[in-house]
């Protein structure tokens, strides 16, 4: 199996698989040998990986690239509906906020900068009304920490518990809606 490896001043070896393959994140020190057996002892789970992978990009042939009009589109309901949802939340977080800003971005669900700013992908509009909210509360949680620490994590699960459950569906079908974007 081919693998691009990664080197940097971590302590362990990790591995991610994506849709262009598998990378392999490794300490400067760790051998070829050494990261050749921890890829050959996760050979059931890069093979998930690549069925899972497979699966979501014949999800996307399906559907297809989104046009310019249903990308604005999206971005005008998200305008409706993102700055309700981060006013509901916001004080259950305890936070303000500054402006709410919507976006058309190919790598990025949400943002909050050191002003309060909120930024919103507008492709939210396409996840389950439970995941929008989690990103909310997530960029919400960055007016108290602004890292993602454990405290920050326990943050977001007091105000969201169901938070790992929608991290999960992004992790599996937010790169999939991320490649419908066009431009």
């Amino acid at each position: 199996m081919e693998y691009e490896i990664v080197r940097s001043r971590r302590k362990t070896i990790s591995l991610q698989m994506t849709p262009k393959g598998l990378i392999v994140r490794a300490p400067l020190r760790a051998t070829d040998g050494q990261i050749a057996d921890v890829v050959a002892l996760h050979g059931a789970w890069i093979e998930k990986q690549e069925k899972r992978i497979a699966a979501a990009e014949q999800n996307l042939t399906d559907l297809g690239l989104l046009s310019e009009e249903e990308i604005r589109g999206l971005a005008a309901e998200a305008l409706r509906v993102i700055p309700a949802r981060v006013a509901h939340y916001a004080p259950l977080v305890g936070v303000s906020y500054g402006r709410v800003t919507i976006r058309n971005q190919r790598s990025r669900w949400g943002s909050c900068s050191s002003q309060g700013n909120l930024n919103f992908n507008c492709l939210l509009m396409l996840a389950p009304p439970e995941v929008l909210d989690s990103v909310v509360v997530h960029e919400l949680c960055h007016r108290k920490e602004p890292n993602h620490s454990k405290r920050f994590y326990a943050e977001v699960l007091r105000v969201f518990p169901n938070y790992r459950a929608c991290e999960k569906w992004l992790k599996d079908n937010g790169p999939g809606l991320m490649r419908r974007m066009t431009g």
